[in-house]
């Protein structure tokens, strides 16, 4: 059972090593990422075939160097720079792929300029320290050495392909008028890929509904977008379920609430972390360091996992079952049933106002 709590706090997001979210701006251009004797990250031949060598070359302008980063993929040519076969081995070579979310495509460009993909935690790297043309670029152990830094552009471009979410930027931003800045839109637009049904089944209406019941969720559960990971850290231990058979490699302390969901428990590190590729449980930290992990843990809670209710809180949404079974599905046993009716309604205040921005009724049977 996903084990919640009801009251949440905020904390900066604690650095993990290497991985830092960059400071890039909400609406960056395409630009060239240079890197080991001023040589340009480049896709072999300007092919956009997937499995496309991605190597080192002399600096251009040609498209095959001009690469968006969304803050959580780095994209040219229309498609997404990836890990062959999502390895995670020092020396697995990387290539140009289809974006699709996987962590094989999860990039984030650190402070220190290391290029990090977040399913290995392992760097972009020129092989063999060689700045020869066309020498081949692969992953391998961060060691700070030249041939793993880079001048990338800043995060914020277009974010990899999902089609339209029924919620605009201008809508998310009103919603969420003081959100901490690490969640960001593009996050969510990125995380969005993980699960192509969510605000995509049904009616415009269906649609509009389910985004609003989420982002009604959690917004209380993060007091409005604003709180990152758990600060009541004489909790931090408390989430450490040794009976299970990979226990807490972590470290006893490492499984707190974090991300938009306030994902808590090993098991649910570990639950999560398997769905969607990435090492939750080995490295919890992901989620309060990358928007595009952490909304994917929200999206994953919500569209697959029941909770302490009947149903997950997306098929309460699709088949009309009402706004009030998310809640029962998120908190019902700490909040329906009269348990706590000022946390339900806070929800339901949320999802009222959400819904006015989008347009749409609410629906029936708001509570529970």
């Amino acid at each position: 059972m996903f084990r919640r709590r009801i009251a949440m706090v905020a904390s900066a997001a604690a650095a993990l090593a290497v991985i830092i979210l960059p400071s890039g701006t909400a609406n960056a251009a395409q630009g060239q990422i240079t890197g080991l004797a001023g040589k340009c990250v480049d896709v072999a031949g300007a092919n956009n075939a997937n499995g496309t060598a991605v190597q080192l070359y002399d600096c251009n302008g040609t498209g095959a160097q001009q690469w968006n980063n969304t803050g959580s993929a780095l994209q040219a040519l229309g498609k997404c720079l990836d890990v062959a076969g999502g390895g995670t081995a020092n020396g697995t070579v990387v290539q140009l792929w289809d974006c699709n979310g996987t962590g094989a495509q999860n990039w984030v460009v650190s402070g220190a300029n290391d290029i990090v993909n977040i399913q290995a935690n392992k760097c972009l790297d020129v092989t063999g320290n060689n700045s020869a043309n066309g020498t081949r670029l692969q992953i391998w152990e961060c060691t700070g050495g030249p041939n793993q830094k880079w001048n990338a552009p800043p995060s914020g471009g277009n974010p990899p392909p999902s089609g339209n979410f029924v919620v605009s930027e201008a809508q998310f931003n009103q919603m969420f008028p003081g959100r901490n800045g690490f969640y960001t839109y593009s996050g969510l637009i990125a995380a969005l890929n993980a699960y192509p049904a969510f605000a995509k089944t049904g009616s415009d209406v269906t649609r509009k509904q389910e985004a609003a019941a989420f982002l009604a969720n959690v917004s209380h559960e993060t007091g409005g977008l604003v709180h990152v990971v758990e600060q009541n850290q004489a909790n931090y231990p408390h989430y450490c379920d040794w009976g299970q058979p990979y226990g807490c490699p972590a470290g006893q302390a490492a499984y707190y609430g974090r991300g938009p969901i306030q994902l808590s428990w090993n098991f649910n590190y570990k639950a999560a972390g398997d769905a969607l590729g990435l090492p939750l449980l080995t490295n919890p930290w992901l989620v309060q360091n990358d928007a595009s992990v952490a909304w994917r843990t929200g999206i994953w809670y919500w569209m697959t996992q029941n909770g302490p209710g009947t149903m997950t809180p997306h098929n309460a949404m699709v088949n009309g079952a009402g706004f009030g079974e998310t809640i029962r599905s998120i908190n019902g046993s700490l909040e329906c049933n009269g348990r706590n009716p000022a946390q339900v309604q806070s929800r339901v205040n949320n999802y009222n106002r959400f819904v006015g921005i989008l347009g749409v009724p609410a629906g029936n049977n708001l509570y529970c």
